[in-house]
């Protein structure tokens, strides 16, 4: 079958399947994908593999489906599969096809995903992914969290705080736009609330699990943080993903806006470090290791099905390794989601970080997987913040199975720039430009001046700019309000636009 430039006809669902070749897993996740069909109706294939292009009008002949169309641009490819002889009915919508496995989640009917994302432009702005959530919002987050709301209502009213960030950043001239991750508590802590046998507990519950708990609670107190309403996931059981972690976000987000998309999700090694508590998952998992496979096989399901959804970025946070590298010498703890967890030997655990991220990225196109890492942003105060920079974990990204580093680079914690010069020519660095904690506006001109160095040392098609941090990582104790994250993303993507007219779009 020779290529077309676009499928005659719409399809009832779609999956990204990367760089994976029918005998690497694709034929696994088109089963995955075909069989909830009817009889007739179409599943889009989207793959960068080469192979493919001859395999899978075979494997459809085998198997007695049907490849109705084909599209084929540069690298990117797209198959259009009919489950059985095609006669052209549609036996129901696309959106019931694709409907989450969870009825009690409430999304809007998605925009069309397109065959083939379009690429993103030079100094493309966004955010790192979290919003400042209104009064409302905070408080119907706590009331869910302890059962006092129901999922119904709880996701009426994400929507609407959705709608306002989503509203915000569009207005701001952001080129890519988050949800501004309002349906959680915090960046990571939030699974436990979307995992089957995984429970959201309060910081004080875990307190006889430390070392020293008295010592524990001091520290979280001059560390700023809201130990009793920040929440933590404690494992009682094998965790199990019946229900999307961040799928119905994004379904949803790309109903009420038309730009590309960015989610974020926590990494596999901050789950891991979060989730792994001596005395409490060890009584489920014989070793963190065990804990860390199933993590894996959880979030590739989640990442595959926001790909299939359309979304332009998936972002994996793991700000826990300026902790590993950075807390013992500094002789005092962070906060983060994960730094209860136990501290092994730096070398060990930045390899096991390494392969962990290898493990979930394998197989799926680089360039719509992203990682963040930052020092901390719990908290106002610069000097209860991790700093440096990042020569120890230069090994581990280089090597990062990702297509972009959102990087902090604003504050002088994290070092200069200069530093990741040698980060490999087919990784874009989203340099952090604007200073989440702070209330003023960065003058354009200082943002270009970051921007002209980023330039300097990577080029200009490699360069991004975001702020260094979310705006409101933990909900209950967001470092900016929402009218400074508008003005300070504002800043940003006036800087960007100025950067585009002398360097050019693409």
């Amino acid at each position: 079958m020779q290529p077309r430039e676009s499928h005659p006809h719409a399809s009832h669902a779609s999956f990204e399947g990367g760089d994976l070749d029918c005998g690497n897993g694709l034929l696994l996740l088109i089963r995955k994908h075909l069989d909830p069909l009817e009889p007739g109706q179409l599943l889009e294939i989207r793959s960068r593999e080469s192979s493919v292009d001859e395999d899978l009008p075979a494997w459809a002949r085998l198997t007695g489906n049907e490849l109705v169309s084909f599209v084929k641009h540069g690298n990117e490819r797209s198959f259009l599969v009919s489950k059985g002889k095609f006669g052209g009915a549609q036996v129901q919508t696309a959106q019931a096809a694709q409907a989450p496995p969870h009825s009690a989640i409430r999304t809007e009917a998605p925009s069309p995903a397109p065959a083939m994302l379009q690429p993103l432009p030079r100094f493309a702005v966004m955010g790192v992914g979290s919003w400042p959530r209104p009064r409302w919002m905070l408080q119907a987050v706590h009331e869910y969290l302890e059962g006092r709301l129901s999922e119904d209502a709880f996701q009426h009213t994400a929507d609407d705080a959705v709608r306002l960030a989503a509203a915000a950043q569009e207005r701001a001239g952001v080129d890519v736009v988050t949800d501004g991750e309002q349906r959680r508590d915090t960046y990571a802590g939030f699974v436990g609330s979307r995992l089957d046998n995984c429970q959201l507990v309060p910081l004080t519950d875990l307190l006889p699990y430390v070392d020293d708990p008295q010592h524990f609670a001091e520290e979280l107190r001059s560390l700023d943080v809201p130990a009793d309403s920040v929440r933590h996931p404690a494992v009682f059981g094998r965790l199990k993903r019946t229900r999307p972690l961040a799928v119905h976000e994004a379904r949803f987000l790309r109903g009420i806006s038309r730009m590309p998309t960015k989610i974020a999700l926590p990494g596999p090694y901050l789950l891991t470090r979060t989730m792994w508590l001596e005395c409490v998952s060890e009584r489920v998992y014989h070793q963190r290791e065990d804990l860390a496979a199933d993590l894996i096989y959880i979030l590739r399901e989640e990442i595959a099905e926001l790909l299939a959804e359309g979304v332009a970025l998936i972002q994996l946070d793991e700000p826990i390794l300026t902790e590993v590298v950075y807390a013992r010498s500094a002789r005092k703890r962070s906060f983060m989601c994960g730094a209860l967890g136990e501290k092994l030997d730096t070398e060990r655990e930045l390899a096991f970080a390494a392969d962990l991220m290898r493990q979930v990225c394998e197989g799926f196109p680089r360039h719509r997987l992203a990682m963040h890492v930052c020092r901390g942003n719990w908290s106002r105060d610069e000097s209860v913040a991790l700093q440096g920079d990042y020569r120890p974990l230069l090994s581990l990204l280089k090597a990062a199975p990702v297509g972009t580093l959102f990087l902090e680079l604003c504050t002088p914690r994290a070092g200069e720039m200069d530093v990741l010069r040698d980060i490999p020519s087919d990784i874009r660095i989203g340099v952090g430009v604007s200073n989440p904690k702070s209330d003023a506006a960065e003058a354009e001109e200082s943002i270009i001046a970051a921007a002209e160095h980023a330039v300097a040392a990577f080029g200009p098609d490699r360069v991004f700019l975001n702020p260094d941090c979310g705006f409101a990582t933990f909900a209950d104790n967001p470092v900016a309000s929402a009218a400074v994250a508008e003005a300070k993303s504002a800043a940003i993507a006036r800087a960007a636009q100025r950067l585009r007219e002398k360097y050019g779009t693409r």
